[in-house]
């Protein structure tokens, strides 16, 4: 069984039915969401025609029994600027709301769930990065 701490890229595929997600799901022992997650999916519902419906999905997918939804605390703040400094020190940017997730997953002891190449940038937590 595994652990995974979702990217709101992969998300977005479960929910477009992506079968290689599906199964890394239905097959987890722990998901992870992230309330940056939830932030990043909410931008989008709000763009979008079908609020209600992916508010009610979501709801739906949070309320599983392998799944937590995981809001940012100290130890995640303080994972979140250990992980910006390492970055920082290989010169190595990337997007903030990513660098928020990883330390989730750190935190949690889950590895990232993405369609996003650039989580191997991060070394303190692992990542499962699929393709389209």
């Amino acid at each position: 069984m595994s652990r995974f701490c979702l990217d709101t890229s992969a998300y977005s595929q479960f929910k477009r039915g992506h079968r290689e997600v599906a199964e890394l799901l239905n097959g987890a022992s722990y998901v992870a969401v992230s309330s940056i997650v939830i932030g990043e999916l909410w931008l989008g519902f709000l763009g979008g025609t079908r609020v209600r419906e992916n508010e009610l999905e979501l709801r739906q997918f949070l309320e599983h029994r392998v799944v937590e939804e995981v809001p940012v605390d100290h130890d995640i703040a303080r994972i979140y600027a250990e992980i910006v400094r390492a970055l920082q020190s290989k010169g190595t940017p990337l997007p903030t709301n990513d660098i928020w997730i990883a330390a989730v997953a750190a935190r949690v002891g889950a590895t990232v769930l993405t369609f996003d190449q650039h989580f191997g940038a991060i070394q303190r937590v692992g990542s499962l990065v699929l393709g389209e």
